[in-house]
């Protein structure tokens, strides 16, 4: 729409006396439209949202009771889509049912949770009201948390009831890197991240959010509809910071008293100014849900680190010359040996085969490390197992789909419908601008198509209702507080 608004700014410029008169009455008419509203409510007024090649960009502005508001009334559709989604999803993947997430929501984070957040999430609910969709709190607050509560809580609450009943099988998703000094075109830090998901839900993992709180930084970060942080983690902040993360496989351990992940990573987003203070953030009140190697870089020190947040133990590498890559391994012997099952040894495994080709590819490109080489990175697809270029879980931009071994180290079948489902990556003098460039679907290009899936693949045809086609979109830059 704001497209069109510029195609009749043209069409004025070059009008005629009759085309003079006619304006105010089409601008009385579309004016609803061109702001991207339609309601009269004023918390509606700095907000908006445009569709891009697969993604949705959204601009929040104001109080936190204000940008919740704008939040669920811009993303209603796409809100209800997400949890009708994770209701039948949840259930077959963790056998627990939506209430369950409610009801942990509302008795184990709900008081957990920042007033300025809460504030937020009443907001997304008062704005999805607007819209006719009925959802409260909780639903919001088990949606933002269901990665820390399918994955972490309801392992932990298995082995509590039988010891060893439950399996840690953590997810083990995402490839990252952050690079500086002489890694670098320009000495300054780039990074970038593609996040690894089943397919029903990283197709919904598909929004681009521009939100200006009243309080600390502004935040530019891709998002699932409704929440209130990145969850894959890819952010720019006002503070300065380049924020990203690919998740400790094999992980276990929870602490029901802790802080959820998702307000401690919110909050380090809008108020950490440092690195020291991402990590304080993090660690205060860990309860070791979505446990992550964070990968953060400081522009204004032009400094990188790589945070490995345990639950029992905190491990920080930082430096001003040199790479950081995530691919879910854990790197501290205390990580590994007291808080994962995981096998830094076994080469098969998707974790370390990645491991090993981010090495390659960091040491290929030192020197020439930038978005456009983050973007050739990120979309690899060089299976170092064999030699040869693949479509599995051992490259960079995976897809298990397409994997007769599936990925067992986090319990993905043969054939599992998940991988690599977006990319993302930025750099110093990009972020300073608020810019990133984004990838929808896969980046090394490929397509994935739902109904010959189904036909050869019908043990997951319970998934049909919401897995779709997850087209590979091309590399597209948003730039914050644009309108196209």
């Amino acid at each position: 729409m704001q497209i069109f608004a510029r195609k009749l700014q043209k069409w004025y410029i070059g009008s005629n006396s009759l085309h003079m008169k006619l304006l105010p009455l089409l601008l009385v008419f579309l004016f609803p439209f061109l702001t991207g509203c339609h309601s009269k409510d004023s918390r509606l007024a700095k907000a908006y949202r445009y569709n891009k090649n697969g993604w949705i960009y959204i601009h929040l502005e104001g109080t936190p009771a204000d940008i919740g508001y704008q939040h669920g009334y811009l993303l209603a559709d796409e809100i209800e889509d997400n949890i009708k989604e994770m209701a039948l999803s949840l259930p077959h993947n963790s056998g627990k049912d939506w209430a369950f997430y409610r009801t942990a929501a509302k008795d184990m984070f709900w008081s957990k949770i920042d007033p300025e957040y809460q504030e937020e999430i009443g907001g997304i609910v008062e704005g999805l009201k607007a819209k006719g969709k009925p959802f409260d709190v909780y639903d919001i607050v088990a949606l933002n948390g269901n990665i820390e509560l399918a994955q972490y809580y309801v392992p932990y609450l298995a082995n509590k009831e039988k010891p060893g009943s439950a399996d840690n099988k953590a997810p083990g998703n995402c490839s990252a890197f952050i690079a500086t000094g002489s890694y670098t075109t320009d000495g300054k830090i780039a990074i970038g991240h593609n996040n690894w998901t089943d397919y029903m839900s990283g197709e919904r993992w598909n929004v681009v959010a521009d939100i200006i709180p009243v309080k600390g930084n502004r935040i530019f970060m891709d998002m699932m509809p409704g929440f209130i942080h990145s969850g894959d983690d890819f952010v720019i902040t006002g503070g300065g910071l380049l924020i990203t993360e690919t998740t400790i496989t094999q992980f276990k351990g929870f602490d029901t008293n802790g802080v959820p992940e998702f307000v401690r990573a919110r909050k380090a987003e809008q108020y950490a100014g440092s690195i020291d203070d991402f990590v304080k953030i993090m660690s205060d009140g860990n309860n070791g849900g979505y446990a992550n190697d964070w990968l953060v870089g400081d522009i204004n020190q032009n400094q990188i680190a790589r945070v490995e947040l345990g639950l029992k133990h905190v491990k920080v590498w930082k430096t001003s010359d040199g790479v950081y890559v995530g691919s879910n391994f854990a790197s501290d012997s205390s990580v590994i040996a007291d808080e994962t099952t995981f096998n830094p040894s076994d080469s098969t495994t998707s974790p370390n085969a990645r491991r090993k080709r981010w090495e390659a590819m960091t040491a290929q490109y030192k020197g020439k490390i930038s978005d456009s080489s983050g973007k050739i990175m990120e979309g690899d697809n060089l299976d170092v197992t064999t030699g040869k270029p693949g479509a599995n879980r051992c490259v960079i931009a995976g897809s298990v789909d397409t994997d007769p071994k599936g990925c067992p180290e986090w319990g993905w079948a043969p054939f599992y419908p998940g991988g690599t489902v977006q990319g993302k990556t930025t750099t110093a003098e990009m972020a300073k601008k608020f810019q990133f460039w984004a990838h929808m679907g896969n980046p090394s290009g490929k397509d994935f198509i739902a109904a010959p899936f189904f036909a050869q693949h019908p043990e997951y045809k319970w998934e049909e209702p919401y897995l779709h086609d997850m087209k590979a979109y091309p590399w597209t830059l948003f730039v914050a507080g644009s309108t196209e």
